[in-house]
């Protein structure tokens, strides 16, 4: 993702590769933490899951069209989401899975396999 294109990628995307701090999908690579979504893949300025507030969860929701499901990455270990935010997808009635970042764009990309309503909040590693 570049600049021209404000950090955002139309669509749903499996991710191709992690590590070396970003991520492949669509064909390109990406620099940084990630939000995908059925609507599209987007920077996001996150580099610990301490970052991770009610602000970005959302902003996730409100622009996934409705999830069922978000897995949220992060990064090199698993580290529980805050309270705050995890009362917003809660409150939602969208289910939360944390997980190291690895595990969850393995998980993302088996629920995308599926056609599930599912969106990710990745932190890079």
């Amino acid at each position: 993702m570049t600049a021209r294109d404000g950090g955002y990628v139309r669509g749903r995307h499996k991710i191709d590769d992690y590590g070396g701090g970003g991520f492949r999908f669509a064909d390109m690579s990406h620099r940084g933490s990630i939000l995908a979504l059925p609507s599209g893949v987007r920077a996001v300025p996150l580099t610990s899951a301490a970052d991770i507030d009610e602000a970005i969860i959302d902003g996730a929701l409100a622009e996934s069209g409705g999830l069922d499901i978000f897995v949220v990455g992060t990064g090199q270990e698993l580290l529980p989401l805050a309270p705050g935010p995890r009362a917003r997808l809660r409150a939602a009635g969208v289910g939360c899975e944390t997980m190291a970042t690895g595990a969850a764009v393995r998980t993302y990309n088996m629920l995308v396999d599926e056609d599930r309503r599912v969106g990710a909040l990745l932190i890079a590693v």
